[in-house]
């Protein structure tokens, strides 16, 4: 049975198209839930008009469905809280060349 941190893992393998960083590092998946084969997971975008908003689910459902024993994928896109760049790990910030002195309200 595929684990929260193997489906995390599947989740690294993902990127927006448009951004170096994989989604999860990103800070575009919000919560993963996995019991008994199902795995929920609640994402955002960087922006409610990504024009990867199709195709980078697809991948995640894709690469999580390859998961031992993994029956189902579900996708809640939800916009609250608001995705902001301080959501972006500290690795992934430095791979993108991002200051913290940016990351200011």
């Amino acid at each position: 049975m595929a684990t929260q941190e193997e489906v995390i893992g599947a989740l690294r393998t993902c990127f927006d198209p448009e951004i170096p960083v994989n989604i999860y590092d990103l800070g575009l998946v919000y919560d993963v839930a996995v019991d008994d084969g199902v795995v929920d997971i609640r994402m955002t975008f960087t922006s409610d008009s990504c024009p990867s908003a199709r195709e980078i689910p697809l991948d995640m459902r894709t690469k999580v469905g390859k998961l031992d024993d993994i029956k189902e994928v579900n996708l809640a896109v939800v916009w609250d809280p608001p995705w902001h760049p301080r959501m972006i790990s500290e690795d992934a910030r430095k791979e993108l060349g991002i200051d913290e002195d940016s990351l200011e309200d």
